[in-house]
């Protein structure tokens, strides 16, 4: 604030050497500018100073939320190296399991009852649909 103060006493001394070269009436209606003109200053700067603070304001919320996306993503790369590490660890193992040929014997059995499995279900949810429009 001292520094508006100190402002406007160097202002007003610069229009204080205008005044004096003024005559009679005008020397008043210049009195009334200057203040009117003050006045307009200063609205203007406190508008400014609003804008100002809304910008503060509005960049620090940017930021919080930008810092808070970067530990999401941060916590969300653990996770997926995490993740990476248990698959390539199952994926050695499936590949210890096909490396015998009698374990690829085995999961070609498992896999085809798995397959007969789904065809039977797929099968009896089909009729069962039918009967049901059927009756219905």
């Amino acid at each position: 604030m001292s520094y508006r103060r100190e402002h406007r006493a160097s202002r007003s001394s610069l229009f204080d050497d205008y005044d004096g070269l003024e005559e009679g009436g005008l020397k008043a209606s210049s009195s009334y500018s200057h203040e009117v003109n003050e006045r307009d200053n200063d609205k203007a700067l406190d508008s400014l100073k609003e804008r100002v603070v809304f910008l503060k304001r509005l960049t620090n919320d940017v930021h919080e939320e930008v810092e808070g996306h970067n530990r999401l993503l941060d916590r969300m790369g653990n996770s997926m190296d995490a993740s990476r590490g248990i698959m390539s660890g199952a994926m050695d193992r499936f590949k210890m399991v096909f490396e015998r040929k009698s374990n690829r014997r085995m999961c070609t059995l498992v896999a085809s009852f798995v397959v007969a499995f789904l065809v039977l279900y797929y099968l009896i949810r089909q009729g069962s649909h039918a009967w049901l429009k059927q009756k219905y």
